[in-house]
């Protein structure tokens, strides 16, 4: 009360001029705030932009049809496979190194022995056609998608949605949640489109320098307006996370929410402050009790666990010709390449496990099943290229990296994610979170590993955007 005499006595002392001046200066900061305020809500989106990446020069027309497709195989490829397995030399382990030096070569024989010899490509196959694959040419790629319509029931909404998987998985990776998003939910019902990245098994890989992420999301963005579609849902997580968000930003008009299982947003001051303060008074910074768990100490469980898990990207990054060579003619080092990461990134205590955890929450026949995607389309190198072509400059100097997302945003956080986003980071880029959940088990992979875990968050989140 004093202070404020204090100031209205200073004020009454004013000349005229000086009053004037002063309100205009109160005026214009509290416009500037109001303008600030209004341009941080204000629904921004980035070019959609355009390209080309089939071989050789653009035509003048191209087939916008939409053509069904089936997975094949032929005894002449599973007897080349089992021909080269059985060529393969193998590097003696350390003793009692587990996994700590990548994936132990003694459990290494046994996991490609059931390859060679209990593993049915024929019948996996035919588990891979059971829901119906489509091609179609979009910038001069043949694009694979699965499309997946439920069953005609009266009294349920149909939403469409697209599912797009990262590295090193594949459409298949969503192949058991797709009876829980295509079956009645309380009267929801998704019709799903699962489609692969280009350069990824069965969609065509770009012939051009430059395919990234946002060339994928305009891809997609393609293929849903191709399908009929104005308005849909998007779930992803690893690259599929990236593109996804792309879309957002693409096409915020024709996204009606997006679900993440991996968020990364972590630059600024904000972020920082929550470093130095957050240990100690985590609920100043945003942070909950369970942020802290999964954060701290930070140096250990992100920085040090990062530069240990990151050895594969710099490479992928930079030479994936070379890195992708050995794995692109011989299966075994590309099961070794794949699977490794099937174990770490679910659990890093895997490492220290002499099978590598890999059948804890994975069937041999599902991880074999998503190498052999790999191994049949050829398609280890044009995967590895796509990490190239996203870090050929800083991402965050990308126009994405510099527009916020406004589409309602659910956020699901796995434990064993490879780096935990609190909520408080990803408000900074996703403007817009309706739901963001800690789930109680799950790793990377959260669709192969958790299907109902996921499966039940999205469709929580969905029924919060609708309303229903």
């Amino acid at each position: 009360m004093e202070r404020l005499q204090v100031l209205k006595g200073t004020f009454c002392s004013l000349d005229a001029f000086q009053k004037q001046l002063l309100i205009g200066s109160a005026v214009a900061a509290g416009g500037i705030l109001a303008y600030m305020v209004q341009k941080r809500r204000q629904v921004r989106s980035i070019p959609l932009g355009e390209g080309w990446w089939g071989a050789g020069e653009k035509p003048l027309s191209e087939d916008d049809k939409i053509y069904p497709f089936k997975v094949q195989t032929s005894d002449e490829e599973i007897e080349d496979l089992h021909e080269r397995i059985d060529r393969t030399r193998y590097a003696d382990p350390l003793e009692d190194s587990c996994f700590l030096y990548g994936f132990n070569s003694t459990h290494l024989k046994k996991v490609v022995s059931y390859w060679r010899h209990t593993f049915d490509w024929k019948k996996q196959v035919e588990v891979l056609n059971k829901y119906p694959h489509f091609k179609t040419k979009i910038e001069g790629l043949d694009v694979h998608f699965i499309h997946v319509r439920p069953p005609h029931r009266d009294n349920q909404k149909v939403l469409p949605l697209m599912l797009v998987h990262g590295w090193p998985g594949s459409f298949y990776e969503f192949y058991k949640m797709m009876p829980l998003l295509t079956e009645n939910q309380d009267g929801l019902v998704f019709e799903v489109i699962c489609p692969s990245i280009p350069g990824y098994g069965f969609s065509e890989a770009s012939h051009k320098q430059g395919f990234n992420s946002l060339a994928a999301a305009r891809i997609f963005l393609t293929l849903m307006e191709r399908l009929g579609f104005s308005q849909f849902y998007l779930q992803g997580g690893d690259w599929g996370s990236l593109i996804t968000t792309n879309m957002a930003q693409m096409k915020p008009q024709c996204v009606k929410g997006l679900h993440l299982n991996m968020c990364m947003s972590n630059k600024g001051f904000k972020v920082m402050l929550s470093l130095i303060i957050g240990p100690y008074l985590p609920f100043l910074v945003g942070l909950s009790r369970e942020d802290v768990d999964r954060l701290f100490p930070f140096f250990e469980k992100n920085v040090w666990e990062m530069l240990q898990e990151s050895g594969y990207l710099h490479i992928q990054a930079t030479k994936p010709d070379t890195a992708g060579c050995g794995a692109n003619d011989s299966p075994v080092g590309l099961a070794a390449y794949i699977l490794e990461k099937f174990s770490t990134w679910t659990d890093n205590r895997n490492r220290d496990l002499a099978d590598g955890g890999l059948e804890r929450k994975f069937s041999l026949d599902d991880l074999l099943t998503n190498v052999m995607i790999y191994w049949t389309t050829g398609s280890i190198v044009s995967s590895m290229r796509f990490y190239k072509e996203n870090f050929k400059e800083n991402l965050n100097n990308r126009v994405d990296a510099k527009t916020g997302i406004f589409v309602p945003t659910g956020l699901a956080a796995f434990p064993n994610e490879l780096f935990h986003c609190p909520k408080s980071w990803a408000q900074i880029r996703y403007r817009n979170i309706q739901s963001y959940n800690y789930m109680p088990r799950g790793g990377h992979f959260a669709a192969f590993e958790e299907p109902q875990l996921l499966a039940n968050d999205f469709v929580q989140f969905v029924k919060k955007v609708e309303k229903f």
